[in-house]
Order: structure tokens, then C-alpha cells, then sequence
């Protein structure tokens, strides 16, 4: 019995013996370090209301500004990488403890009390000296971009894959002390002979197209961005019709335009949101190459439409209206747009500005139209009565100001400039005369003059699509056309 005990004995193992204390401590310290750096919580607020384009949240701190991911039912969108279904949106204001809310898409079938969190920060590049913010808005820069079209946050339009960026950067960017600006002393060729001859453009100023529908910015701002002698082109296509887009791409821009160029398009079926940032983030991208000590040309069409979705955004969070339907918000944030391009320190870069401007109904007293001539250096005016005889590009110089061109131009260049201008005036102002025959030929010699000159005035001003005019060539031209005239 005693050996059948002790054989039973031998078949149970034999337990490891007990690990010293300093190894229990060792796991314990290690499996702490873990715990300590997974985050225990991450925070969130609700939704306690959706009226119009805002939505409401309680539960969450955010400075205006900052971007939000919104939880929506299964089925609504595409899953995240985590596989949980979310929307974007930026705090636009607040009020007591609520947050107010823009989606940047749309939000069919959000539910009351979904969950809103903070946008998580981005992978922090090396060398960054601080940590990224929950919810900092940082959008793609650098040479990798020329040559592509992206949308309002960065991301891809055109099928070519991924942007190769040196980095990221904020959208918005440090003000230049104006005393620090280079001044405008340079002129630049923008390839048209009505504006290189008549309303002669400095590197580093901000130009106005006023026009409306159907006139022919479009067709004018592709001439400027394939013949305009600037080292990088940054257009902003902001509130067009999607159509308008690939057009002016492929076809206006063309190929040539396009290797030196960057394109930011927000569509008109964009959010207002997505509009208002594809225009910061135009201007942001024409700061970078500045900054980088280049020469650029920020086409933006059109700054009506940015101004129209700051319209949207203020009086969906309650902004009063204030001239014809316009919050005041909205007048302020057109200069603040427009101050950032321009020239940037002496020895540096440029950002020489073109702004489209619709007039309705070819109203040039229109609110947005009169703000913006306002702050611009200067505006180019399209006359629809021009462009429907077939006159193009459809520039009415008589209505036109390039307010830097006389620190540009030579004198004797102004002084054709001046004797242009007086003779189309006196010819415009006796139309109906001449065109029934009531003029007769003789009364007055400098209607005689403008009259026999008002052919080749009219051939000076109109400039085919692909044609390049230089600034030399244009002004020869110009100086020419009153020496055949006035001793030949």
C-alpha cells in the first residue's frame, strides 16, 4: 500500500519553483508602463439639434475653427478605418455650452444624440517642435503639387495618386508687417495687349475681374495663366459649376498652363464650408511658394462665391443681415483674404492676385462688387455689350484702373495711355451721331481723329485666344498707333 502511495506520488509534476520577488516587481512596472501610455478615455459630446445647415452639440470644449467627426447610423457613408461610420464638420460658433456645428457633406439620416468627437491630430512630421492640437486643421503643401488638381481639404481630383508634399501646414498663416512689404515696382506680362498696353500690372498686386455671366472671365483668366510670366500659377476654381471645372482644365488652361500650375476646386455643390477653405487654402498654397522666394500668380474665381458661402455660414448660426442681405462678417472677411497675397519681404517672393467678381445683372454698385474695388489694387471691367458684338477678351478700359501703373510705366507710355482713352471717350460719346450721319466731317478735329483711329483702336484692344502678346511688343504697338496717325 505504502509503495503504491509512493508510486501515485511520482506521476504528479513538479510545480516550478517560486521566481524571486525583484522578478514580479520587473513585470508588474512593465505591464504599468503599457496601461499608462494607452489613452483611458477619448471625449465626447452629443447632438442636441440640427436646424438647417447647423447642428448643435453639447459635451464637448472647442475653440471655432477646430474639426469634428459626427457618428451616423450603419449604412450612412463609408466606415473609417476603425469601421466606425462618421461625417466631418467644423465648430463655426458657440453660445453658453453649446457648440454649433457645419457638416462639410451631407448628413442624411443623422440621428438625435449621436456621438461627436474631436478630430484626431494628424501623424506629427519629424522635427516639429510642438504637438498637434485635437482637431487642427493642416493641409498639404509643397512641389509635389504642381501639376495637380486637389479639392478644398487636399485630397486628389485628378486619378494621379497621392500627393508627394514636403508637409503639412495651418491655413492660416503669419500676417506681413506692411512696412516689410517689397512695393510693386516690377511690371509683369500678363501675355493680353489690352491689359499689358492700357492697364499695365505690377508684380505683386491684387486685380479685380468684374463681370457677369457669360462675358468671358473664364476665357481671360486662361490666357493669363498660360502666357503670364510667373514662376508658379495657384488657381482657385471656388463655387463654379462642376462642368466649368474640367473645362477650364483641359481645355482652357491646357497642358501648357498645367505643368506650373496647382488647381483647388470647390464646386457649387460643395458645402459653404469647403468653399470658404478651398479659397483660404488657394491662398495658403500661393503663400508657401512665395515664402519659397518664387514668383506666383493666385488666379481666384470667383470671390463673389466665397463671399456668398461666409453669407451662408453667418446667417445659418444667426449673424443678422446687414446691406441687401449680407452679414457684416462677411465684409470683414474679404480683406483679411485678400491682404494675406502681395509682395512679401524685400529680396523675397510675390503673390500677384487676380480676383473674379460677379456683377448681377452687370450692377458694378452690387455690395460684394464695390467691397472688393474697395480693397483691390486696381479692376479690369468686361462689358457685356462688347463681348455680344464679338469684341475679345471684352475689356472696357475706359472703365478699367490698374492703380499702381503710373509708378510702373514710363511717362511717354502714360501719355498714349491718356490720348487713348480721350479719344475713345469722345468717339463713345458720339456714337449715335456718327452712326446715323448726322456728324459732318470737319466740326471737330479730335472727333475727326478718333473717328479715323477707332478701327485700329478696336484691333489694339481684341486679342485672340492663342495669341501672346509681350509687354514690349504691346506697348510699340501702342506708341505706334499715334505716330501713323497724328505724322503720317
Amino acid at each position: 500500500m505504502t509503495d503504491a502511495a509512493t508510486e501515485a506520488r511520482t506521476d504528479v509534476p513538479e510545480l516550478p519553483p517560486v521566481p524571486h520577488a525583484e522578478h514580479w516587481r520587473h513585470a508588474l512596472n512593465k505591464a504599468s508602463a503599457g496601461i499608462s501610455g494607452l489613452d483611458s478615455k477619448r471625449s465626447c459630446g452629443r447632438l442636441t439639434r440640427a436646424a438647417g445647415l447647423v447642428l448643435e452639440a453639447v459635451g464637448l470644449r472647442l475653440p471655432v475653427g477646430s474639426d469634428c467627426l459626427i457618428e451616423l447610423p450603419a449604412g450612412q457613408f463609408s466606415a473609417n478605418a476603425g469601421g466606425q461610420r462618421t461625417a466631418e464638420a467644423e465648430v463655426v460658433g458657440f453660445g453658453a455650452d453649446r457648440l454649433y456645428l457645419m457638416p462639410q457633406s451631407d448628413v442624411v439620416g443623422l440621428l438625435p444624440g449621436a456621438r461627436v468627437y474631436p478630430l484626431e491630430p494628424s501623424p506629427q512630421p519629424e522635427g516639429a517642435s510642438s504637438p498637434r492640437e485635437p482637431g487642427s486643421k493642416r493641409l498639404p503643401v509643397g512641389e509635389g503639387m504642381l501639376g495637380r488638381v486637389v479639392d478644398a481639404a487636399g485630397r486628389p481630383l485628378d486619378g494621379l495618386g497621392p500627393i508627394r508634399a514636403a508637409q503639412e501646414v495651418p491655413l492660416s498663416a503669419e500676417q506681413i508687417n506692411p512696412l516689410m512689404r517689397a512695393p510693386i515696382q516690377t511690371v509683369l506680362d500678363t501675355g493680353v495687349r489690352a491689359i499689358n498696353g492700357m492697364l499695365t500690372v505690377g508684380r505683386g498686386q491684387r486685380m479685380g475681374l468684374f463681370a457677369g455671366s457669360g462675358v468671358g472671365k473664364s476665357v481671360l483668366l486662361g490666357m493669363m495663366a498660360r502666357y503670364t510670366s510667373a514662376d508658379v500659377i495657384v488657381v482657385g476654381l471656388i463655387g463654379e459649376r462642376g462642368r466649368e471645372v474640367k473645362e477650364f482644365i483641359e481645355h482652357i488652361l491646357g497642358p501648357e498652363g498645367r505643368a506650373r500650375s496647382v488647381v483647388v476646386a470647390a464646386p457649387a455643390d460643395c458645402s459653404p464650408l469647403l468653399r470658404m477653405q478651398g479659397a483660404a487654402y488657394s491662398t495658403r498654397l500661393a503663400e508657401y511658394f512665395r515664402d519659397q522666394g518664387k514668383h506666383v500668380l493666385l488666379i481666384m474665381d470667383s470671390l463673389t462665391r466665397y463671399a456668398m458661402a461666409q453669407r451662408e455660414i453667418a446667417l445659418a448660426i444667426g449673424e443678422p443681415p446687414a446691406t441687401k442681405g449680407y452679414p457684416p462678417s462677411v465684409f470683414a472677411k474679404l480683406p483679411t483674404l485678400v491682404e494675406r497675397t502681395g509682395n512679401g519681404p524685400e529680396g523675397g517672393g510675390s503673390i500677384t492676385a487676380f480676383y473674379t467678381v460677379l456683377t448681377e445683372g452687370d450692377d458694378q454698385q452690387d455690395p460684394i462688387a464695390d467691397s472688393a474695388r474697395a480693397i483691390l489694387d486696381g479692376h479690369v471691367v468686361l462689358s457685356r455689350s462688347l463681348a455680344e458684338a464679338g469684341h475679345y477678351p471684352a475689356i472696357d478700359v475706359e472703365a478699367s484702373i490698374s492703380r499702381a501703373m503710373t509708378a510702373l510705366i514710363p511717362p511717354e507710355q502714360f501719355s498714349s495711355v491718356r490720348r487713348f482713352k480721350q479719344l475713345m471717350s469722345r468717339y463713345q460719346r458720339n456714337r449715335d451721331l456718327i452712326s446715323v450721319g448726322a456728324y459732318v466731317p470737319g466740326n471737330d478735329p479730335e472727333l475727326d481723329l478718333a473717328i479715323r483711329l477707332h478701327p485700329r483702336m478696336e484691333a489694339f484692344l481684341q486679342q485672340d485666344i492663342h495669341e501672346r502678346a509681350e509687354y514690349d511688343d504691346a506697348v510699340g504697338q501702342l506708341h505706334s498707333l499715334f505716330d501713323r496717325s497724328e505724322y503720317g
